[in-house]
């Protein structure tokens, strides 16, 4: 019997203590879902500021006026008075390339002019003598004293003679116009500078064989160029090259000066595309943009290395908040006016894909509030806030996570001090981990 209770008086301990911890797990759930999730977050007062939109693109400093020159002759260098770097007037000697066939090719052009000059004196002469026999002929058979075929033949001579004279007219031509070539040919072994400059470039020595254009594009002899006008030209991403127009201020900084700003105008907009990685999943496509150097320094060198900040727009006392504050979330689907699926459910209307709106939560006591709003243009870290902002609201700047995902409407949150006065940093990104 004291067995048997003591058995008992085991299972009634052991099932109360279950019963015990089944109550206590029950009320841990109960009690846990009940409980308000708060948020951290940092926030930021609406204000009125200027906003500058920029675009922002790389590319490399070039001369506005610059001659590669290339001969239009072959021959070898016989003449170089100048080095890289000289400074040319326009009209200064560059190179001569040794003459010597040039030369002979203008003395026979010219002989061959002199013959057949010559020989058109002889033609001429000869038709005189035709003429007058032709007209001598003419005057017998008028008289009845010379027949009808010595008539024909004085003729057919005198138009053959006259035939002969304009061909020995032509040859006169072709052989005048065989002399300007030869001369012409002979002129360009001296190469002039064309404009007044810097030799940028010099690619070739004395004593050196060049290839003229006549037949393919010709040696590269050198680059002139006017380095007291530059420009850089830089890729603007086809996203941005429909924000640029002409004339808008740029600050360029070239590589070389990082410590200086040049200031500079949008001089010309590439009208045709420049695509990299055609086909590919790298595929860029750029626009070529030239932007004329105002305060230029006499450093600067073609080639160097530029990053330019193009300022499209600016708008003056406007209301704006950090660019991160600014987030998209999708309306609610609307079921109302819907229609039955015949299983009692009803669907949304189908209105096709829907733009996100752009958004941004304003802390109202102790609460996040989602408001829709308009945007305008940004710079690098404020947006424009056309509507739905009075400027009397706290916006919430930070961190990442909670504007992107966490908040929403009536989400408790607590303010911490500090962070969201610009766009997303390190702060947001560690915040995400």
């Amino acid at each position: 019997m004291a067995k048997g209770k003591k058995g008992s008086k085991k299972k009634i301990f052991i099932f109360g203590f279950l019963g015990l911890l089944l109550v206590v797990v029950v009320l841990m759930v109960v009690l846990g879902g009940n409980k308000e999730v708060i948020v951290s977050v940092q926030t930021e007062d609406v204000g009125k500021r200027n906003i500058t939109q920029v675009v922002s693109a790389t590319g490399t400093i070039f001369p506005i006026e610059q001659v590669i020159l290339r001969p239009e002759v072959s021959g070898e260098i016989v003449e170089l008075p100048v080095e890289e770097g000289d400074v040319v007037s326009k009209g200064t000697l560059l190179i001569r390339i040794k003459p010597d066939v040039y030369v002979a090719q203008r003395n026979r052009a010219k002989a061959s002019l002199n013959s057949v000059k010559a020989s058109l004196k002889v033609r001429e002469a000869a038709l005189e003598e035709v003429l007058a026999e032709y007209e001598r002929i003419k005057g017998l058979y008028e008289k009845g004293l010379a027949s009808e075929s010595q008539l024909e033949r004085a003729k057919s001579a005198y138009l053959q003679s006259e035939g002969s004279l304009e061909m020995q007219k032509a040859s006169v031509v072709q052989a005048t116009e065989s002399l300007s070539e030869a001369e012409e040919n002979l002129a360009r072994t001296a190469i002039y500078s064309p404009m007044n400059g810097i030799v940028t470039q010099l690619n070739v020595e004395m004593s050196e064989r060049v290839l003229g254009s006549g037949f393919s594009q010709g040696t590269h002899l050198m680059t002139v160029a006017d380095l007291t006008q530059i420009e850089a030209r830089v890729e603007v991403d086809e996203n941005d090259i429909v924000l640029i127009s002409l004339d808008d201020t740029t600050d360029v900084e070239i590589d070389a000066f990082r410590d200086v700003k040049f200031k500079g105008l949008v001089s010309q907009i590439g009208n045709s595309a420049e695509t990299s990685g055609l086909g590919t999943q790298d595929q860029v496509v750029n626009f070529e943009v030239r932007i004329k150097l105002i305060n230029n320094n006499s450093n600067i060198r073609p080639g160097m290395s530029c990053d330019a900040d193009i300022q499209t727009e600016t708008v003056k006392d406007v209301y704006s908040v950090p660019i991160q504050s600014v987030t998209a979330r999708m309306t609610q689907p609307n079921f109302g006016g819907g229609e039955g699926n015949g299983d009692g459910e009803m669907k949304a209307k189908d209105s096709g894909p829907k733009k996100p709106d752009e958004v941004v939560f304003v802390v109202d006591g102790s609460y996040a509030k989602k408001v829709t709003v308009e945007t305008g243009i940004s710079d690098d870290s404020f947006i424009e806030i056309k509507s739905g902002l009075d400027g009397t609201e706290k916006v919430v700047t930070g961190p990442y996570r909670a504007i992107s995902k966490e908040l929403s409407d009536s989400v408790k949150v607590m303010v911490q001090g500090g962070g969201g006065k610009g766009p997303r940093g390190a702060d947001d990104e560690n915040s995400e981990n």
